[in-house]
This record gives structure tokens, C-alpha cells and sequence, in this order.
């Protein structure tokens, strides 16, 4: 059985420090308020711009930084991957919704930020206290990281026409998918090191409403598979993979003609909707046998119990390790569950599920 980390008391916990990056003087003020309120964070200092922040990480070194995407003389992105290159550290992305920035946040989880917290559209104030809860935790579980270097391999466009090219073996089960905090550049690598056709893949990914188009487009263009925001009654089908929108659940549902998918926006599971749990429960239910369960990075328990139901329904079940997890709070809730057939790297994660498929 894996150890739980013990809380410490205030008293002699030590402080996660923390440097904020905003240009924003109300943002600045709002994250410090949000943070200092909490015994375990100090924030060592706020900056307005990267060239302010250099001087501080340099100086002070801080455990976790928030940084703003948009920002003057240099913008959050560029910093990011300068920062990433010559002093790694933990990153928060701070973006306020827009298409294009929310295709900069998807960037930036890629070139190594740890998590995003989305800033309100209206009633700044109100709407990032409302979020409190949410930054708090990110900052902890940033601070427990293990920050991963940019992907720096070529990246090869898909096209409907290539689709499947190279894969020379089905596997002829549905393969689901979960992942929190470091999961997008994890299920990136996992699909993009698949060389066999599975009949669909289904992935719950933890992310905000309207996030997950541009990271299902995103995902669509790197690797060699037709990718897409599940849309209601999407059949499941080989070569696609459906990614659970943001804000609702997703359930694989069976009819005379196949697997297909059901989204709903019923009460959150584990705090999340989408829910991994919610997934991997109903493909437990209607494919059993027929499928693969795979926790990804996260943090949370979210998934541990469903993925325990699709190895009890005799599905072949993966955990990724502690040593390649960003996050190992979902993989390790998953093993201590017994939830886990095997419990792998992330780069043998594609070559165990086919491996498993010869087996059975």
C-alpha cells in the first residue's frame, strides 16, 4: 500500500512561495488576497511583467508561479517557454476565455505550464473569488509537481486521407481514457505512440467548458487520428477519438448498430464534470470484456472506482507510474483501489494495451 502524504500543521508546515505575474494591478491584488489568506502559501512578490518576474525567480527562487497569458513587452507564452528552458519551475496559466487564448493555454500545458485557472468574462472580483477554491489547490498541487520539458519532436499533420497508415494490427476494443493536472501533453504522447487501431477511444480529460474544442482541434493536428468535442449520440468508431466536453458527463451507450456516445450535464461526480468515474462506469457496464481502461496524471481520485469496475467487468485496466505522472494523485488512488491490472510508464502504456490484447 502507498503512503498518503501527512498535513502538517501551520505551525511547521513549510510555505509554498509564490510569485504572481500579472499585468493587471486587480488581478495582482485579488490573487495575493486569495493566496496569503491561506497559512500554507506566502507570496513572496507580484510582477507585471516577465521582465519583473526574471529578476524575482533568479533571486528568490518561488515554488510555484502564476503567470497571465496576455501580458506587454513579452507575452506569457513566450515567457513560459524561456522560463521552461533555462530554470524549469511550476506554472499556473491565469487566461481569460477567448478562442485564441484558449488555444495559448493549450500551448502553454504543452510547453510545461502545470495547470490554468480560467479568469472570470465579467464581475472580475466576485468571479475569481468564486474560483479561490480552485486556485489554491493548484497552487499545492503545483508545488508537489514534476515539471515536464516541452514536446520537441516533429509533429506531423493528419489528414482524413492517412488516417490509420502505419497501423498494421486492429485491436478490437474500445480503449477509455482519463486524465487531470499534466494530462493534456500525456494523452497527446499516448495517442501519438498508438500503432494499432483500436475501435474508438474515448478521453475525459479535466477541463473547463469551451476549453475542450480547441484542445480536441489541437489533438486533431498532431496526431493520426480523427479527433473531436463528443457531440451527443456520436457513434464510437476506429480511428476517432471523442473528447468528453467540458462541463458535461460522458457515457458510452450500446444500440443494434454499436457503441455510440450519451453527454449530459447531471450533478458533478467527485467535483468534476466531466467525470472520469462516469465514463469508465459505463464502459464497465456495456463493453466489459471489450475494452481498455487507462488513468492518466491528475490529481484527485476521480476514475479509481470506475476503472475498478471495468476490471471487475473484465476489461484490462492501466495506471500510468508515479516516476512519468505529473500528478500521481489519480494513478496512485487507482493502485491502492486494486483498480490497476498494471501500472506502467507512459511511454508503455500503447505497447501494454496491445500486448494485453494478445494475451486474452
Amino acid at each position: 500500500m502507498l503512503a498518503r502524504p501527512s498535513w502538517k500543521s501551520p505551525k511547521t508546515m513549510k510555505k509554498i512561495r509564490v510569485l504572481i505575474v500579472d499585468d493587471s494591478p486587480v488581478v495582482r491584488s485579488i490573487l495575493e488576497r486569495i493566496l496569503t489568506a491561506e497559512p500554507d502559501i506566502e507570496v513572496l512578490a507580484t510582477a507585471s511583467d516577465p521582465y519583473e518576474a526574471k529578476k524575482c525567480i533568479l533571486e528568490q527562487a518561488p515554488d510555484v508561479v502564476t503567470l497571465d497569458v496576455e501580458m506587454p513587452r513579452m507575452d506569457g507564452i513566450t515567457f513560459l517557454k524561456r522560463l521552461m528552458s533555462y530554470r524549469p519551475l511550476p506554472v499556473i496559466m491565469i487566461s481569460s476565455f477567448t478562442t485564441e487564448n484558449s488555444r495559448k493555454t493549450l500551448e502553454a500545458l504543452e510547453a510545461g505550464a502545470v495547470d490554468f485557472v480560467p479568469k472570470p468574462t465579467a464581475d472580475l472580483e466576485g468571479g475569481l473569488a468564486a474560483l479561490s477554491r480552485d486556485i489554491v489547490a493548484k497552487v499545492r498541487i503545483a508545488a508537489t509537481a514534476r515539471v515536464r520539458p516541452a514536446l520537441v519532436r516533429p509533429r506531423p499533420v493528419r489528414t482524413p486521407a492517412v488516417a490509420g497508415e502505419g497501423r498494421t494490427s486492429r485491436l478490437y476494443k474500445i480503449v477509455a481514457v482519463g486524465a487531470s493536472t499534466g494530462g493534456t501533453q500525456a494523452i497527446e504522447r499516448l495517442l501519438s505512440s498508438i500503432t494499432f487501431q483500436p475501435n474508438g477511444i474515448l478521453i475525459v480529460q479535466h477541463m473547463p467548458a469551451r476549453y475542450t474544442q480547441s484542445f480536441a482541434q489541437r489533438l486533431n493536428a498532431m496526431v493520426p487520428f480523427e479527433v473531436s468535442e463528443a457531440k451527443d449520440r456520436d457513434r464510437v468508431e476506429k480511428d476517432r477519438v471523442l473528447i468528453a466536453p467540458g462541463g458535461l458527463h460522458m457515457r458510452l451507450a450500446r444500440d443494434a448498430k454499436g457503441f455510440f456516445v450519451r453527454t449530459d450535464d447531471r450533478a458533478p461526480v467527485n467535483h468534476q464534470r466531466p467525470s472520469v468515474d462516469v465514463l469508465f462506469s459505463s464502459v464497465a457496464q456495456e463493453a466489459g470484456r471489450e475494452s481498455v481502461g487507462v488513468v492518466l496524471t491528475g490529481m484527485g481520485d476521480d476514475g479509481a472506482r470506475g476503472l475498478l469496475a471495468m476490471r471487475r467487468s473484465g476489461a484490462y485496466t492501466i495506471a500510468q507510474d508515479q516516476a512519468t505522472s505529473v500528478v500521481f494523485g489519480m494513478p496512485r488512488a487507482a493502485i491502492e483501489m486494486g483498480a490497476a491490472t498494471d501500472v506502467t510508464g507512459l511511454h508503455e502504456i500503447a505497447e501494454a494495451i496491445q500486448a494485453s490484447a494478445r494475451k486474452l
